[in-house]
């Protein structure tokens, strides 16, 4: 695995952030609300607990940032803090240290000029992108790698995976090839290739490919075609006592023959040009953790994250966090309530457009109205309806960011070809936004903003004018 290495002046950095760790006797962990953010918070929790520091950890949006209270000896934001005002409350005795890899406002010489500590560690200021070279949590691990604590390292994958890092090219890259090779060494992970297909450990294979969505297929939505495909390849969909196999059961003959079957399939319906990317979008890196149970969620790093993800998009954060540093007795069962209400919403949700045909297909995108969806799940929404959709055009889903706020929340998905052909979403649709006085951003294939209620109209209008020549599918 690749022999790399932190950037000199960002090691320095992690040096620093441990003294000031150390000569702390109070500290407050603030950290964002999605999968990443929460291994980001448990991962500086658990160092702290270790360290026997007192410590309060809450998890925030970042509407909420400018208006946070900076009383503790040490304020600590991971996974947030660089795009907003955090240092607005600071007074002169105030340390504040920013573990984060989105964006950043200041420059990495902002200590210089204020009259109390600061310290931010951001991968942009080692010109590495952070939005797939390393994640909040991975930045978080490396902080607790100055501590010697590489036993943490497994969550600084799972974060990565949460965060989509492995998404255009199907494996971590840059600095998670870091944590992902302490992980391996102290076999906490295995990395194998796999084929793509959501679900490894939990989900019945036909299932699994009936969800396959990056370009509509005949197995798309069709479970009575993806068990025709296995029964065509010869490939058992039950095991021998009566169990559906999953996609961890099939031996690799089984899924070489998948794989050559679902290149075939997809070859036939993409432009030409995009053949060549097909092999990417079937095959990938898969992450087992090797001390969870076979068979069960937290085996496969993309479940894990999107449980995670359940608890986020749901408020519970806490139960997240005791999973993640360790508590499972009864944070399991909370987590198995969290994961049926979140899965009935979202089946609510997506019946909710589908049904009634909300979906309305613009010249370069489709957009759904979802009043009445949560906010916090309408991304996921956005990106499971996209096979009910066009493929060759961004999903982009509206719902009131809640019940006193009717302003939009706006989320984005697609399907990965189109970040091939070097469309970056995310900044887009921070232009946007930003150009209507809202803000966003995100990922090339997932993104969202924030926007205000009597300016949809023209969202959209100018969104399709920024994709004019750029979607040649």
């Amino acid at each position: 695995m690749d022999n790399m290495s932190l950037p000199a002046g960002m090691q320095e950095k992690y040096e620093e952030a441990k003294r000031l760790i150390l000569e702390s006797d109070s500290i407050q962990v603030y950290s964002h609300i999605d999968c990443d953010g929460m291994c980001a918070g448990a991962i500086i929790s658990t160092v702290l607990d270790r360290l026997g520091k007192k410590h309060d950890l809450d998890f925030v949006n970042l509407d909420k940032l400018e208006d946070l209270s900076i009383d503790h000896d040490l304020t600590i934001f991971s996974d947030l803090g660089s795009g907003q005002p955090v240092d607005k409350n600071a007074g002169k005795d105030s340390k504040i240290l920013i573990l984060d890899h989105h964006p950043p406002l200041r420059s990495i010489d902002y200590n210089d000029s204020v009259d109390y500590t600061y310290l931010e560690v951001n991968p942009m200021f080692y010109g590495i992108d952070g939005s797939d070279n390393v994640s909040g949590g991975g930045l978080s691990y490396f902080l607790a790698r100055t501590f010697g604590y590489k036993d943490l390292s497994w969550i600084g994958v799972l974060s990565a995976v949460g965060d989509m890092q492995n998404s255009k090219t199907g494996k971590l890259v840059g600095l998670n090839r870091i944590i992902l090779k302490d992980s391996v060494d102290s076999g906490y992970v295995k990395c194998n290739s796999d084929l793509c297909l959501y679900g490894r450990e939990t989900r019945p294979l036909f299932v699994a490919m009936a969800y396959f969505s990056d370009v509509n297929l005949p197995i798309t939505n069709n479970r009575n075609e993806a068990i025709a495909v296995l029964d065509e390849l010869g490939i058992p969909h039950k095991t021998d006592d009566g169990r559906q196999r999953t996609l961890c059961d099939l031996s690799n003959m089984e899924k070489g023959e998948l794989f050559s079957e679902l290149v075939r399939m997809m070859s036939k319906v993409v432009p030409e040009r995009y053949v060549k990317y097909i092999p990417k979008l079937v095959s990938a890196d898969s992450y087992d953790f090797l001390y969870e149970d076979n068979h069960t969620f937290l085996r496969d790093a993309s479940e894990f994250s999107t449980a995670m993800n359940a608890c986020g998009r749901n408020q519970e954060y806490g139960v997240a966090c005791e999973i993640l540093k360790g508590n499972r007795s009864d944070a399991l069962d909370a987590l198995e309530v969290v994961s049926k209400t979140h899965k009935m919403n979202l089946r609510q949700s997506i019946e909710k457009v589908t049904k009634e045909n909300k979906i309305v297909e613009m010249e370069n995108l489709q957009y759904f109205n979802g009043s009445g969806i949560k906010s916090e799940i309408v991304g996921t929404v956005a990106g499971m309806i996209l096979s009910y959709g066009n493929w060759r055009k961004p999903m982009i889903g509206f719902t009131q960011i809640s019940k006193d706020n009717q302003d939009w929340k706006v989320s984005l998905r697609c399907s990965r070809l189109l970040a091939y052909d070097g469309i970056h979403f995310g900044n887009i649709i921070r232009e946007v936004s930003q150009s209507l006085g809202g803000n966003g951003g995100g990922h090339s294939v997932a993104c969202g903003a924030y926007i205000p209620y009597d300016k949809k109209d023209e969202f959209l209008n100018l969104f399709n004018q920024k994709l004019e020549g750029k979607l040649d599918v």
